[in-house]
């Protein structure tokens, strides 16, 4: 099971920049269904962009999620979000979070994506891989 955070105005689609996000709407999803466990919101104020409690109210919101989907993101955020082990992904147009569920379904069951594998405890290094490519040799 993931937990998955959608930063969106509408609530439908992801459309929002995370730090300045008016809510977050977090999913619950395995590689069969998908469930709307939480809607967070945020009130607005015009404080500045550089207001670093906005930012700590939305990290603290994402506790239990695997990733956050948003419209875009400061690095300030990326690197607080990845030290808590959580996948900032910024997508280059509005989607639907319905369209994005469903992606995120096929990917669970057919794998292929690092951070969903490393997430459901999949994603396993072989130490002695680059051993045994030495022992192989190289062919070109």
């Amino acid at each position: 099971m993931l937990r998955i955070a959608f930063a969106s105005a509408d609530r439908i689609r992801v459309d929002e920049h995370f730090g300045m996000t008016r809510g977050l709407v977090i999913y619950d999803l395995d590689d069969k269904r998908a469930q709307c466990v939480a809607v967070v919101e945020f009130p607005i104020k015009d404080s500045g962009h550089h207001d670093e409690g906005r930012l700590a109210a939305r990290i603290a919101a994402l506790d239990g999620c695997t990733a956050v989907y948003c419209a875009a993101i400061g690095g300030s955020a990326i690197r607080q979000l990845l030290a808590r082990g959580i996948q900032p992904i910024r997508l280059k147009a509005p989607e639907p979070i319905e369209t994005i569920l469903a992606e995120l379904r096929t990917s669970i069951r057919l794998g292929g994506v690092p951070w969903i594998e490393t997430a459901l405890g999949k994603h396993t290094s072989d130490p002695d891989r680059f051993a045994r490519m030495i022992a192989e040799g190289w062919e070109g």
